[in-house]
């Protein structure tokens, strides 16, 4: 491999300095003496010596330009690395009203509450979005942020572990949600910008409508996914008497399947019913397949320095030189 130069500009000094060392060698040899004609002088054969008279001349200089060259700080390049990054930022918004408790989610034959399904999916999502920030915010009556966008997906899962149903007053505020997630996302700089909103509800509180905020998001360029929760009809929903015991009571709870559907449309994302537990696993795979755009930056380079090398041969050409011009080429005054 070729080396590379981390100060390649000093290289510029070479020709610089060897023109003003022949300069200088020129006036030292000039001649003491002059003669009418050199006519006799060539015809005799000259000694090695005088053929090899420049040599420690030439030593010099090559010292000269090993030295030059190893103070622009010749290295070989060991290895490089490439961090490959999805160039994507994603708020996740979740509903957290009190219907998210509804059991109509069935593992290994076991109810589970709408909550705690999403919970284990959106885990599962974050953990395949290894080079992505990721945000987390849920909403009920309001919206907060649990967690801002980062790329530290452990501190997002304690967060994520943390949600409960009823921190948040009971109700459903849509376009709160999908605001709150735009303020996570406007300053962002990555390519590409998207929220996953799941609700199960229709929007009833808040003070922003929620096509209102899909229009915000379509001017800021982010896409908007929605997810519809929960079968329709009649679900069975969790009640706990006055002596501690669990007993269900038949619930219905309406989704506004249209207004998600618009937001998708407007904002270019898509609707998705999660009406069981694998549509709603299919859904986030197929999120997490669509929203890849694949961005290749330069890590790290390692590098092994070489200057020491044309160091090490000028020290030997100098010290050559030096042997030569004081035993061989050695000249009486």
């Amino acid at each position: 491999m070729i080396p590379e130069f981390k100060t390649p500009l000093v290289l510029l000094l070479i020709p610089l300095l060897l023109a003003l060392f022949c300069y200088q060698h020129r006036r030292r040899e000039d001649a003491s003496f002059r003669f009418s004609s050199l006519s006799l002088m060539r015809q005799m054969a000259g000694t090695w010596r005088v053929r090899w008279s420049l040599l420690p001349w030439v030593l010099r200089a090559l010292v000269l330009v090993l030295l030059v060259i190893a103070l622009a700080s010749p290295r070989k390049l060991l290895a490089e690395s490439k961090l490959s990054s999805e160039g994507i930022d994603i708020v996740l918004a979740l509903d957290v009203s009190g219907s998210m408790s509804a059991e109509d989610y069935v593992i290994n034959a076991q109810r589970i509450s709408r909550l705690d399904i999403i919970k284990q999916t959106v885990e599962n999502f974050i953990k395949q979005r290894t080079d992505d920030r990721l945000g987390l915010i849920v909403f009920g009556s309001q919206a907060y942020t649990v967690c801002p966008l980062t790329t530290d997906h452990q501190w997002l899962l304690e967060n994520l572990h943390q949600i409960r149903i009823g921190v948040i007053e009971d109700a459903t505020a849509i376009g709160s949600g999908i605001a709150t997630s735009l303020l996570r996302l406007k300053n962002s700089k990555a390519k590409t910008k998207i929220i996953v909103l799941l609700t199960d509800g229709v929007n009833n509180s808040g003070k922003i409508q929620p096509l209102d905020a899909a229009k915000m998001a379509q001017a800021l360029g982010i896409k908007v996914y929605t997810i519809g929760a929960g079968t329709t009809g009649i679900v069975p929903f969790p009640v706990t008497d006055e002596f501690g015991n669990k007993h269900y009571e038949q619930a219905q709870f309406d989704l506004d399947e249209d207004t998600l559907k618009k937001i998708a449309d407007m904002t270019g994302g898509e609707y998705f019913r999660a009406a069981d537990t694998d549509s709603l696993r299919r859904i986030y795979a197929e999120i997490d397949k669509l929203e890849k755009t694949k961005i290749e930056e330069k890590g790290y380079r390692q590098y092994e320095p070489l200057f020491w090398l044309f160091l090490d041969a000028a020290l030997a050409v100098l010290a050559l030189e030096i042997i030569l011009t004081n035993t061989v080429f050695l000249k009486i005054p």
